[in-house]
């Protein structure tokens, strides 16, 4: 029953998002139709005026009656009954709630969508209640060591099984120790993730069932800007759990920023410059704060807190260090050949570049100084390969075991 009302809850975020997309292009369409009416630059005649009033009207009455139709249909969806009486989640489904929350979490959030991403630590796909009677019953055998797999940008925590393999599963097998996984809302910003992570490991530390003897992260794409976020508000108010915390790994971390959010950022200054085109700007203006904060890589509210961040600035983070007394491992991956030209390292694996997946800056005062012996570099392999490669695998089991 329980899954029932959770699907017909989504259905219920579904129609609202799809309510205020269709606002949203009302909006739009009426910004044109003003551009068109009264050209930039040119004094505009009361012919003009009295055209964009009464269009005003029929723009109003568009929204007023979304507004109702959308309303009508979310009490009904809330009502609806399935002819089975039963709703099963899908993995397709989960994905798409994931890559939804990526790309515009901070307005689910804002909104109370239904679709929104709640965090939370799960298992075989299923939430883990932070008390020692539901992590005993998640878990048969538990390990007083145990390893946290932190899941990058438009993802989720079933999506470290990738081509029939999971980091977090083997490393159990091979090294004895409990594998968690984190589930988060990756639109939200990640000094927002990195606090909640911080608290929520501070529960998990306190209620797990055995001592806990070490914490160690695996952490791919965004997923290791908010364990370092989280590091670092933890190691601020003195967290029990970063004084576990033994090592870390990141998988692809864009340190330094990710290449896409700067191209989308340049995209948003043209768009604002060209009198016709500014309407289309809000288009870009879209995508999650999240995903903003990847043009640098914030990690901390001051990153980001009283400034727009869809204006074009220059890097003004506040540089945070790799953790003290915590062993930490990078590995870049590389799309292209190990070849003598340079470009395949230059392109990286498509998502993130080499340098900024190493902690390597041009502004020395802002490198992350890994141990030469703790970073490697990964050829023929994609961002998503990271999670399947098995080379890579053998690598993080040599620096963890």
């Amino acid at each position: 029953m329980a899954n029932k009302k959770n699907a017909d809850s989504k259905l219920q975020g579904i129609s609202r998002l799809i309510t205020d997309a269709t606002i949203g292009v009302t909006d739009l369409v009426e910004s044109m139709h003003k551009r068109v009416v009264h050209p930039p630059f040119l004094p505009s005649t009361p012919i003009q005026h009295l055209i964009t009033n009464i269009s005003g009207i029929a723009y109003k009455n568009m929204r007023w009656s979304t507004r109702r139709i959308g309303s009508l249909v979310d009490i009904a969806l809330g009502k609806f009954v399935s002819v089975s009486g039963k709703i099963k989640s899908t993995e397709e489904r989960d994905v798409l709630q994931s890559v939804l929350n990526g790309i515009i979490g901070d307005y689910l959030e804002k909104t109370k969508n239904p679709l929104c991403i709640t965090m939370q630590f799960r298992n075989e796909g299923k939430a883990i209640p932070l008390d020692k009677k539901s992590i005993t019953k998640a878990y048969p055998v538990i390990h007083g060591k145990i390893i946290l797999m932190v899941h990058g940008s438009c993802m989720n925590a079933m999506q470290w099984t990738r081509k029939e393999h999971n980091h977090g599963k083997v490393f159990a097998e091979d090294l004895e120790k409990t594998p968690i996984y984190i589930q988060y809302n990756s639109g939200l910003h990640i000094s927002t993730n990195g606090q909640k992570f911080n608290e929520l490991l501070e529960e998990l530390v306190l209620h797990w069932p055995v001592p806990v003897e070490e914490l160690i992260i695996i952490a791919h794409s965004m997923g290791g800007l908010v364990s370092r976020s989280a590091i670092h508000y933890g190691q601020q108010q003195k967290k029990a759990w970063t004084k576990q915390l033994k090592k870390i790994v990141f998988l692809g971390t864009p340190h330094h920023g990710a290449p896409l959010e700067k191209a989308g950022n340049y995209l948003d200054v043209i768009l604002e410059a060209v009198p016709y085109a500014k309407p289309f700007a809000r288009l870009g203006k879209i995508r999650s704060a999240g995903v903003t904060d990847l043009r640098y890589g914030n990690l901390l509210d001051t990153d980001w807190q009283n400034r727009d961040r869809f204006e074009m600035q220059k890097d003004q983070r506040q540089h945070v260090p790799l953790p003290k007394k915590v062993d930490c491992y990078s590995i870049a991956a590389v799309a292209g050949k190990n070849n003598k030209s340079g470009i395949p390292k230059l392109l990286g694996d498509h998502m993130v570049g080499v340098k900024s997946a190493l902690g390597q800056h041009k502004n020395p005062e802002k490198n992350l100084n890994f141990k030469k012996e703790n970073i490697w570099i990964v050829f023929e392999s994609n961002h998503l390969d990271l999670l399947s490669n098995p080379k890579i695998y053998s690598k993080i089991k040599a620096w963890i075991a």
